[in-house]
């Protein structure tokens, strides 16, 4: 099975300010007992949004304006705090398919990356007019550009970037490493047997 190239992502944004959004808030602990990653659909930023009786909080991602928004903006440090996979698991499954930030935690980035949901940067002065921009016209479908790195909308461009490994395996569908493996099965055979133990079989 092919692996899908991800080069550009439309949406609206729908903005997550504040710095140092921690994993712990992107997915609370209690919902890592699922038992596939596809129960985690609606549980991005759960606590962030509902107060204990189910009521909301009014989070901008329950904003009527910001429905169906398939770009979340965010602050400095997205996804610091634990390892876990879950965070940019249950973004992707709430319908989330890129996140823009002025920096991500190292680990969140390289899970979000392998789970095919691109991570980009801009400078806070961008982020800032981003945000103003997406409060002001909330309908405004914007473009994110992997080839061109550029996020584009309302008449406005915005440079942004991403290194470049991460970035050509999105534009060449090598973003998934286990898909990668189940289609490079002969190869690996093959390496298997030049091994000293000729028995291992795949």
């Amino acid at each position: 099975m092919a692996i899908q190239r991800i080069c550009k992502i439309v949406g609206k944004i729908v903005p997550v300010p504040g710095a140092n959004m921690d994993t712990d808030r992107i997915i609370p602990a209690r919902f890592l007992k699922c038992i596939t990653f596809d129960e985690l659909a609606g549980t991005m930023f759960y606590d962030e949004r509902f107060n204990t009786d189910g009521s909301s909080k009014r989070h901008p991602i329950d904003d009527p304006r910001h429905s169906g928004a398939r770009i979340i903006i965010g602050g400095e440090n997205f996804g610091c705090g634990s390892s876990r996979e879950h965070a940019p698991q249950a973004i992707r499954r709430s319908g989330i398919r890129a996140i823009i930030a002025e920096s991500f935690a190292e680990i969140f980035f390289g899970n979000s990356s392998g789970t095919g949901l691109p991570c980009v940067c801009a400078v806070p002065e961008d982020i800032v007019e981003i945000q103003r921009q997406t409060e002001q016209e909330p309908g405004t479908e914007w473009t994110l550009d992997l080839e061109a790195m550029q996020l584009s909308g309302g008449g406005k461009s915005y440079p942004v970037t991403m290194p470049e490994e991460p970035r050509k395996a999105f534009l060449e569908g090598r973003w998934d490493s286990v898909t990668e493996l189940l289609e490079a099965k002969e190869a690996l055979q093959i390496l298997a047997n030049s091994l000293p133990c000729p028995h291992l079989k795949l």
